[in-house]
């Protein structure tokens, strides 16, 4: 009798170690090795079984084996390969972390209790997953379980594997038990649908009905399909239930359901195929020419050829079945409401059920039903001669005098694939026997009988087969068996025999010097060694020393909180190691170290004293490493330095590779161009547009040199002449220019202008900075964006005077920002700050997991009503990546948090609210409306085709939203629609403004146009056009419309004219917020160049009345109250401006209002990237989002 499993087989890393690109040994962690077959039953040397097939280890561990420093994060999946002859072998398997052997460690000096992917497999021929699945969990069980098993492991499995036997269909039902686990195992009759024990609802929750069928088609006329997700399992399933839904026609071409990753140039086999591969896996160097991509884990299908459609009526009757089947309560009311169902409670029975066996046979029946259809008659078209099977012309000239249509591609491609000439050859072979369903099915339909009826009923009792271990009860006397790890089966002497060789070849030749006969004429010294031995002990002392390193490395991380790492010994002993090794065996053992430690998963940071260590140890290992010119050593502690990093009290990052500057190594040309080298060599997206990778390459270049600090001007000169040997376009310089630039910004917008080449900064005539520390409250921080602002003018500067004419930039820059056009001093601003001496109040609150990308204020006039001030008024709420918004009391120290609102599933962009409601858009396209005392979502409104942008909560149950598809849409939350999409632009829609009273709006974004509607009367009122660039920000008041853009300029427009009154084109960097204040009748405006500038209406014209430079980062937000004007930058600073002199009744008549707008006060500032910030005005209140997930509240207590 045949058995129910074939084998049962452990995949891991085998004693040959080899890499998946064929590298022999240990290579460290967080690399994939070939997996090997570790144990198998039956053994391999059994005669009556042949052995499994090779590519086993392969399929069922696709990415290789990996090794971890622990052995967490087990993944449990199941896979059903095949093997490569044709014949279908059925494989559940489990795969974990298991401890390495030990003499596998000790060989290849693997890091002590160290883990590696091993699996389990069960091997069958039979389809039946569920009984392979539970079987394979229970051993799994059965071996980690405390209470362990009354017998060795493998004898429980030798006993399955030999004795459970394979049922005969329609027939037998097999009982066996593992340890107290009853399990059972049995096959539907043959006459009827091929057995599958899987289920289709996977595939049909992952495909839409149209990418459903759209598959199904691509499959049927035989593409080349490859399964795309990032679950195993899903690809297996996906792959066995279309094969089953083509029935009764077969897959005759390549079918890989999981394609290991070794062997992904497979995708570009020219023949057709269906591959399952991993989401992780890049197919971008891929032609992909003709390849129907199916992604499991967004629903969509792409390809480069157009798959023909099922013609009709087909397509309708699949799609209505489908989707009856998919939604049968939709469907039933449909069918309620035409009559066809007596009563609502016998709809309600055949509704709501589980998917189950019966949803996967109605499914199969849809499709069988469909084959039927546009085959219909095709038995008298068979031609049983030497060059035809079937007369396809004749065939097709039939349907189309019954469908009244000309033949179609789709049935035309389908009569010529290999899966319906294999199925007439099966029709023509069986001599009339009636066992096709498909013919049944045809003679069932014309009759008007129930499809059904064309499978087979079970006539006579099933018969149990028990199979029992006699030996349970026997050996079950108390001893039980317990396992650390799963073990081992016993080898025999020529298998252990061969192990011990190759782990003996893998020590290296010193194993077996060691045992040497002593004598005179045999001596272990070094003169005595061949070259071979000496290059095997140099090995040895190089792996010893690695060793070393790695465990003091690991030592040194986990000294306690008390302890100093610089006087420990594992600092004094890696030093020593790294000082004293003249041939940089330990330094850059060291380098090695930390960075395979990196690729195992470790998280990168360290304690301030860890920092300092390791700080101090690569700077040693870098210096080593210069004086021997050992490049790839320097090379890779660069690489390694910005990866770690320590975090101060505010949660800021501080990376190791910013304290390196001091090294001179960095200012060496040569170095930076032998590293471009390397990762020119080492690229892994070879692109045909060279110029394109060495842009990408130098950029990487680029973003080293601004994490070390390197000045602006040198980092370029050294990027420039790389650039120029490798003869790019002006486009590309023009792009790397901009990016050198961005990143020194966002670098000093972090720490400031590095001191640390004083003089070098002097040379070039700028003032060196004072430490931070040394700063006097009076002090002027040094401008963030100085060095970037003129960076297009510095970039065409390649001659020898390039350092004198970037000099005289930042001079013109300094000049134009330090004294106003009253040539009052810059200082005044802060001078009158150091006049109040009123203590200020900055809090940090926590809560999200996430940058913060939405902050807002709930003001006074949202939330006024009859009775007065409601209580959340000058409350913040806040919205970020972790797709959460949260609402914080500033009222209640300590405990400010008032509320979690869950619903978005990705980053939230934008927040408003009223009396009662908050709104929220997000990423997901979707607007989230909640109940503001509740906490509870009452609407999810959909209808953007792209994340939403703005949003804004309006009167009378209203919200109106933007979002980057062009669309401003007008919801009513009482009845959860759209009542009008009431503007349209032409792309992205960034900023928005609505007048409730006027019913005005005006949108602007991406394609640099100012729109404006009148919402009530239904039309476009104009379209402004002016800026060249991206439109940032709007500001609408009255008549008056300000924008402020990319393209460096602000614009003020009339609103009922249509027409730009002024352009404001001060600024040295885009625009990103526009002000109007209302008293003043004045604009401000702010840029990314760091400045504040404010603007006056005069006879003919606007001008600039005052600069403001206290901020030297983009300012991001700018609210302007009655007396009161709130500031806030994307370096964390805040600033607080009032008119004293007003209040005082200081202004003349005839005075610049504007220009009296005086700095209050800022807090401390704290290294932190804000990304968004909100104004409490009456509260004095300003309330910044950092990108650490970190809201900062500054809080100015001012008594007047």
């Amino acid at each position: 009798m045949a058995r129910m499993f074939e084998y049962f087989v452990v995949c891991g890393l085998g004693p040959e170690m080899r890499t998946v690109d064929g590298n022999k040994g240990y290579h460290g962690m967080r690399v994939f090795y070939l997996s090997s077959l570790l144990d198998q039953y039956p053994p391999d040397n059994h005669s009556l079984y042949p052995p499994p097939p090779p590519q086993l280890p392969t399929c069922v561990l696709p990415a290789g084996v990996e090794l971890y420093p622990s052995g967490f994060d087990a993944n449990d999946s199941s896979t059903f390969p095949r093997k490569g002859d044709g014949s279908k072998i059925y494989v559940s398997c489990i795969a974990f972390r298991d401890p390495v052997s030990e003499d596998i460690a000790e060989a290849y000096r693997i890091p002590a209790n160290s883990f590696a992917d091993k699996c389990i497999c069960l091997v069958s021929r039979s389809p039946s997953f569920g009984v392979l699945r539970n079987a394979l969990e229970e051993l799994f069980k059965l071996c980690f379980s405390p209470a362990g098993s009354s017998k060795p492991l493998w004898d429980v499995i030798s006993h399955m594997i030999s004795n459970v036997p394979l049922p005969t269909p329609g027939k037998d039902r097999v009982l066996f038990s593992i340890e107290n686990c009853l399990l059972s195992v049995e096959a539907p009759p043959k006459d009827g649908l091929p057995h599958v024990d899987i289920s289709f609802q996977p595939l049909v929750q992952c495909l839409d009905v149209d990418n459903l069928l759209k598959l199904f088609t691509a499959v049927l006329l035989e593409r080349r399909v490859l399964l795309r997700s990032n679950k195993y399992s899903l690809l297996t399933v996906a792959s066995e239930a279309i094969c089953h839904l083509i029935y009764p026609f077969r897959w005759q071409h390549v079918n890989i359901p999981l394609l290991f990753f070794s062997g992904v140039d497979y995708i570009d086999a020219p023949t057709p195929y269906m591959m399952g591969l991993h989401s992780s896996v890049d197919t971008s160097h891929f032609a992909m020419d003709g390849v129907v991509v199916v992604d499991l884990e967004y629903n969509r299908i792409s390809t480069s050829e157009e798959i023909p459609p099922i013609p009709e009526p087909e397509l309708s009757f699949l799609r209505g079945e489908i989707l009856k089947l998919l939604y049968p309560n939709v469907m039933g009311i449909d069918q309620m409401k035409a009559g066809l169902v007596n009563s609502s409670e016998q709809f309600l029975k055949g509704c709501n059920k589980p998917w189950g066996e019966d949803h996967d046979l109605q499914l199969r029946l849809i499709f069988l039903k469909f084959f039927a259809s546009i085959l219909g008659g095709y038995r008298n078209f068979l031609e049983n001669t030497v060059t035809h099977a079937f007369n396809t012309q004749a065939f097709l000239k039939k349907r189309s005098r019954l469908t009244n249509q000309p033949p179609d591609p789709m049935i035309t491609q389908f009569l010529e694939s290999h899966g319906f000439l294999d199925y007439l050859e099966r029709v023509i072979d069986s001599d009339g026997n009636n066992n096709n369903l498909l013919d049944k099915l045809q003679d069932t339909i014309g009759r008007g009988q129930n499809p059904r009826s064309i499978l087979p009923t079970v006539m006579e009792e099933i018969e149990i087969i028990t199979i029992s271990d006699p030996d349970v009860g026997i050996l079950g006397s108390g001893a039980k068996y317990t396992y650390d790890r799963f073990p081992s089966n016993i080898r025999s002497e020529e298998q252990e025999e061969k192990r011990k060789q190759i782990l003996a070849a893998a020590r290296g030749a010193f194993e077996y010097i060691k045992h040497a006969p002593s004598s005179p004429s045999v001596q272990v010294g070094k003169d005595s060694l061949s070259p071979m031995e000496r290059a095997a002990e140099r090995d040895r002392m190089v792996l010893d020393i690695k060793v070393k390193l790695q465990g003091l490395w690991l030592r040194l991380l986990k000294l306690g909180a008390t302890d100093d790492p610089l006087s420990s010994f594992e600092y004094g002993t890696i030093l020593a190691l790294i000082e004293s090794d003249a041939e940089g065996i330990g330094g850059s053992g060291f380098v090695e170290c930390i960075r395979e430690h990196i690729h195992s998963g470790w998280h990168c940071q360290l304690t301030d004293e860890q920092f300092i260590a390791v700080k101090e140890l690569l700077k040693t290992a870098i210096s080593r490493a210069t004086s021997r010119n050992d490049v790839s050593t320097i090379r890779d502690a660069l690489e390694v330095s910005a990866e770690m990093y320590k975090k101060d009290a505010n949660n800021v990052s501080d990376y190791v590779q910013r304290h390196l500057i001091s090294l001179s190594i960095w200012e060496e040309l040569r170095f930076w161009e032998v590293y471009f080298e390397y990762l020119m060599e080492h690229s892994s997206s070879k692109s045909a547009n060279y110029a394109a990778l060495v842009t990408t390459q130098l950029m990487l270049v680029a973003l080293h040199m601004a994490g070390l600090g390197l000045l602006d001007t040198d980092a370029w000169h050294m990027i420039e002449t790389i650039a120029e040997k490798n003869n790019i376009g002006y486009k590309q310089f023009i792009k790397l220019r901009g990016f050198l630039t961005h990143i020194q910004q966002i670098r000093i917008n972090y720490w400031g202008i590095s001191s640390v080449k004083a003089k070098s900064m002097l040379s070039h005539g700028l003032s060196s900075p004072r430490p931070k520390d040394s700063m006097d409250e009076n002090q002027q921080p040094a401008e963030a964006s100085v060095i970037g602002r003129s960076w297009v003018q510095s970039m065409f500067s390649r001659d020898s005077s390039r350092a004198n004419s970037i000099g005289r930039v930042h001079k013109g820059a300094f000049n134009g920002t330090s004294v106003n056009e009253n040539n009052t001093p810059r200082k005044q601003d802060l001078n009158a700050a150091g006049q109040k001496k009123l203590q200020t109040n900055v809090r940090i609150l926590r809560g999200h997991s996430g940058a913060i990308t939405a902050v807002h204020c709930v003001t006074r006039r949202e939330v006024w009503d009859l009775v007065g001030d409601r209580e959340d008024a000058g409350f913040f709420i806040s919205g970020s990546t972790d797709c959460m918004v949260k609402i914080w009391d500033p009222s209640i120290r300590g405990s400010e948090l008032r509320a979690t609102l869950k619903g978005h599933t990705r980053t939230v962009r934008a927040i408003s609210s009223d009396r009662g409601k908050v709104v929220s858009g997000s990423d997901d396209q979707s607007v989230i409306v909640w109940d503001k005392q509740t906490s509870q979502l009452l609407e999810e409104l959909k209808g953007h085709d792209a994340q939403v942008s703005c949003v804004r909560m309006l009167s009378g149950e209203r919200v109106l939203t933007a979002a980057h598809d062009g669309t401003v849409k007008m919801w009513d939350v009482r009845t959860d629609t759209c009542v009008a999409t009431v503007g349209r632009c032409s792309s992205a829609v960034l900023c928005m403004e609505y007048d409730d009273s006027t019913g005005i709006l005006a949108a602007a974004g991406r394609d640099a146009v100012a729109n404006i509607w009148d919402i009530r009367a239904g039309r476009q009122m104009h379209k402004l056009l002016g800026h060249t660039k991206w439109i940032r920000s709007i500001r609408m008041v009255g008549d008056t419309l300000i924008t402020g853009s990319d393209d460096w300029t602000a614009r003020v427009w009339s609103v009922s004219r249509g027409t730009c009154d002024a352009v404001l084109a001060c600024h040295a960097g885009p625009i990103l917020c526009v002000e109007y204040s209302m008293s003043d009748r004045g604009i401000i405006t702010g840029s990314t160049d760091g400045l504040l500038r404010f603007w006056e209406n005069e006879e003919g014209g606007i001008r600039c009345v005052k600069n403001v430079t206290i901020h030297s980062a983009p300012i991001l937000s700018i609210n302007a109250g009655e007396h009161w004007l709130g500031i806030g930058a994307a370096d964390n600073s805040m600033s607080l401006f009032h008119r004293p002199q007003e209040r005082l009744g200081g202004f003349s008549s005839t005075g610049s209002k504007m220009a009296g707008w005086q700095l209050y006060r800022t807090p401390q500032r704290t290294i932190a990237m804000v990304r968004c910030v909100a104004s409490d005005l009456e509260r004095k209140r300003i309330c910044s989002g950092g990108r650490n997930g970190v809201l900062r509240l500054w809080e100015a207590t001012i008594n007047i």
